[in-house]
């Protein structure tokens, strides 16, 4: 049995797995070799039989055993037979995979080995039967018979005749004394042609002899019985030889022993009588023809008397051989249809787990016929297709991997990431995109850039722009357009409540289009706070010095006419010089804070509780000095930060000024007092970070004044510059601290505004 080359393979279908695969292989090993061993066994016992049906000694012996041991035999093959078909149907109803072609190939050799069988089974039979019947006629019966008694006949007629030769030859000797009967012995032998010649006496004792007896000191002497049969027939014959026909030996040594009375002519009574004995040798070819004729008589007449067992035992033998003959090719059968079919199976349980996706090593056979081939190829090529899918995971893994690196870029990127098609569908997008677009991107994928609410005009825009790049791109020669817009911005000022974006487009493979965004409204911001600095500079120069003189040139005006002009011209005049001065004061404060927001000094940044000078500013705050009630909430566990005093203690008043005149603002009409302004400290253990908190209970900000908040010049209050948060925004910077500007609501309702600082705690000195 052929073992899986690969270390993992697994068995047939329905065979055990892995771990009883030794075990299996151990089943069938001890089952092929007791078959082949049981298949001996028979094989040489039906040799055996066969052999004593040519015996019949041997077999009349013998035959019992060998019968019965070639029926174990049998019975030991049928119980493997009985054996392996009672597993084909345990296979069969558990269903598992190949058991229906192992019970097919089984079936299929069965017959082709049984059908043959059958047949020359059924010829045997009536040919033994009816053979056997034909040994057994009458015309053999009676031809055997009379050969037998012509043998007889012969043989007596030829023993008469020596017995009277030898008679006649007896009167050779008559006169002879016995001294001189040597000779005249010797001349009757040849006359016979016999081979010995004895003189016998009347006692019994040889008076001379010629041929073998003549060297033999005692020869066989003729009994009382057969000389008195001699003196009474004067002469008898018998046949020596031919008592053991089953001895070649004894047959080939056949004769004739003759005895003749030797007579007298002297009538004395002393005168005793001799006798001539002559041994002539009878032919061969009588004495085989003779012996053949016996034997086969004797032979015929044994086996008639029991044609019925022998018909039995030959019947019998053929059955049993049958019985071996069929019983060896049926299990044959079972055990090559099981090597022919193992590969088979092996290659059907292969393509299954193919198919459902398994390419782990297969089994192998490692014959060397095509079969054993198209496993090691099979088996080749699933490694091959393994290979590959793990190729391609593997590529698949460094694309999800690419991808998700990406991914990720594009989500911690500031920009704006947009994938759209041909027709403005977006495709994907980044958080990025979601933030400054301030629409939820990802829900709108599928759709077009168009059907994102207030998005319209700019999808418009970048379709035509993406038109004309895509319609001259090779006039132009470049990869990719850029172009500046202006979003959410409203009808009622230049540029307020507006986002602005620098985009640049590029073509994607498979015409795709990449748009790419940043917010760049903080950087305008900046320019235009650097632009308010450069303008407040110069105003700060250009209009300070004129103010002085207007002042003084007033109020001596005012000095000089005081007194000389009529009640209601002087009342004009102290009026006059008055508003003068008054505006020119307030030219002179507002020169000063465009002077301050353009010189702001850089911050000089030291070890400083924040909780003691929030408590310091609010000494300023308290309810004699205050038009609105200022509470503070400071937390103990807020740790020192790196600031400049100074500046911070300008950043708490002009926040807490701001959150004063807009609640008082927004309580003026009302009867009740206004709300507090609460100040609050507060230590972040998530965030590791202190944060200063300013809330009002006023009307908050608009929407397009979150926007820009922190630009000078951008204000809520009537007479207001708008510089205060531009100041705070600009201190903060200096701080490296996070500046957030929020208005407070309540189901929906606008309750205040809130500002919110956070600093970085001062880093530990090692």
């Amino acid at each position: 049995m052929n073992r899986p080359h690969s270390p993992s393979s697994a068995a047939p279908a329905g065979a055990p797995g892995p771990a009883g695969a030794p075990q299996s292989r151990a089943v069938r090993w001890a089952v092929g070799v007791g078959a082949a061993v049981m298949s001996a066994i028979g094989l040489v016992l039906m040799f055996l039989l066969t052999l004593a049906t040519n015996n019949r000694a041997l077999y009349e012996r013998n035959y019992a055993w060998l019968f019965g041991v070639n029926v174990l035999v049998a019975v030991l093959l049928l119980a493997v037979l009985a054996w392996v078909a009672v597993r084909l149907g345990m296979r069969l109803r558990r269903g598992r995979f190949g058991s229906r072609l192992l019970v097919k190939l089984a079936a299929i050799f069965a017959l082709v080995g049984l059908m043959p069988g059958l047949l020359i089974y059924v010829v045997s039979y009536q040919f033994v039967t009816r053979s056997i019947e034909s040994w057994f006629d009458v015309k053999v019966e009676g031809a055997l018979s009379a050969g037998v008694n012509l043998a007889r006949v012969s043989l007596d007629s030829l023993a008469a005749d020596m017995a009277a030769k030898t008679r006649n030859a007896s009167a050779q000797v008559a006169q002879v004394p016995d001294a001189a009967a040597g000779l005249v012995l010797e001349r009757i032998r040849d006359q016979l042609g016999a081979s010995d010649v004895v003189l016998w006496s009347a006692t019994g004792q040889a008076v001379a002899s010629a041929g073998q007896s003549r060297y033999s000191l005692n020869p066989e002497r003729p009994g009382a019985s057969l000389l008195r049969t001699v003196r009474e027939q004067r002469a008898a014959a018998q046949i020596e030889g031919l008592d053991d026909v089953s001895d070649p030996a004894a047959a080939q040594n056949a004769r004739v022993k003759v005895i003749a009375l030797v007579t007298s002519s002297s009538f004395g009574l002393l005168a005793e009588p001799r006798y001539l004995q002559a041994t002539l040798p009878l032919p061969s070819a009588l004495v085989a023809n003779a012996v053949a004729v016996q034997e086969a008589n004797r032979e015929y007449q044994e086996r008639a008397l029991a044609r019925g067992g022998l018909r039995r035992m030959y019947v019998g033998t053929l059955t049993l051989s049958l019985f071996l003959a069929v019983f060896g090719a049926v299990l044959l059968a079972v055990l090559l249809g099981n090597q022919l079919a193992r590969p088979l199976l092996v290659l059907a349980e292969g393509v299954r787990e193919v198919a459902a996706g398994n390419l782990s090593p297969k089994a192998v056979l490692q014959g060397k016929d095509e079969l054993g081939g198209l496993t090691r190829s099979f088996a080749l090529m699933t490694q091959q297709l393994a290979d590959a899918r793990h190729a391609v995971e593997q590529s698949m893994g460094e694309v999800d991997a690419a991808r998700a690196n990406l991914q990720t870029i594009l989500d911690n990127l500031t920009a704006g990431v947009i994938v759209l098609d041909a027709q403005g569908v977006i495709r994907s997008s980044n958080p990025g995109a979601t933030r400054i677009l301030r629409a939820p991107m990802a829900a709108y994928e599928g759709r077009s850039l168009a059907d994102v609410p207030g998005l319209a005009e700019f999808a418009a825009s970048v379709q035509a722009h993406f038109d004309a790049f895509l319609g001259d791109h090779e006039r132009h020669g470049l990869d990719h357009w850029q172009q500046p817009f202006e979003l959410h911005a409203s009808a009622g000022g230049a540029g307020q409540h507006a986002t602005s974006l620098v985009a640049r487009g590029a073509e994607l493979p498979g015409a795709d289009r990449l748009l790419v965004f940043d917010d760049i409204s903080e950087i305008v911001s900046a320019q235009r706070a650097q632009a308010w600095g450069e303008v407040a500079r110069r105003l700060a120069h250009e209009i300070k010095n004129p103010l002085t003189p207007i002042q003084l040139s007033a109020e001596r005006l005012e000095l000089k006419l005081s007194g000389k002009l009529p009640a209601p011209e002087q009342a004009i005049l102290a009026k006059s010089v008055k508003t003068i001065v008054d505006q020119v004061d307030a030219m002179k404060r507002l020169v000063n804070e465009f002077r301050d927001y353009a010189r702001l000094p850089a911050a000089e940044l030291h070890p400083l509780d924040l909780n003691a000078l929030v408590a310091d500013v609010l000494h300023l705050y308290g309810e004699e000095n205050a038009t609105v009630r200022v509470e503070a909430e400071l937390d103990p566990r807020c740790p020192r930060i790196a600031g400049d005093a100074q500046q911070l203690r300008q950043v708490v008043h002009n926040l807490l000024q701001n959150a004063q005149d807009a609640t008082e603002q927004a309580r003026a009409a009302g009867s009740e007092p206004p709300p507090p302004v609460r100040i609050s400290t507060r230590w972040s253990e998530s965030s590791r970070r202190v944060r200063l908190v300013v809330a009002d209970s006023g009307t908050g900000f608009p929407a397009h004044i979150l926007q820009r908040a922190f630009e000078p010049y951008v204000t809520t209050k009537p007479r207001g510059t708008g510089l205060g948060l531009a100041v705070v925004k600009k201190i903060a910077d200096e701080h490296g601290a996070r500046i957030d500007l929020s208005n407070r609501t309540d189901d929906g309702v606008v309750r205040g505004a809130q500002v919110s600082l956070s600093f970085a705690p001062e880093p530990a000195v090692a």
